[in-house]
């Protein structure tokens, strides 16, 4: 992904409301499935960490990225936004 395409989906990510929130337990299947599944459904997701988890935010975008195959746009403060290219033709989100 070049910076002009991470700048780019950034900017989208910008007035999305997280979908998804990690809590104390973490990076568990569920929610690495539920991850999956939200992006098949939308490419572009963010995420909220949330105040009772004690794993480091990067590492879990990391981790998540690498378990679902996407890739992670940004970490800021307590917020993942992941991206992965769909297959839905419709859908999907045209990178500069």
């Amino acid at each position: 992904m070049t910076s002009k395409q991470r700048a780019y989906l950034k900017s989208l990510a910008m007035t999305m409301d997280p979908i998804l929130q990690i809590g104390k337990s973490s990076v568990t299947p569920e929610v690495t499935a539920s991850v999956a599944e939200a992006l098949e459904a939308r490419e572009l997701i963010k995420i909220h960490v949330l105040q009772n988890c004690a794993d480091d935010v990067r590492q879990l975008a990391e981790i998540l990225a690498e378990r679902t195959h996407s890739q992670v746009v940004q970490v800021i403060g307590k917020k993942i936004v992941l991206y992965k290219e769909g297959r839905d033709e419709k859908k999907k989100i045209v990178l500069p």
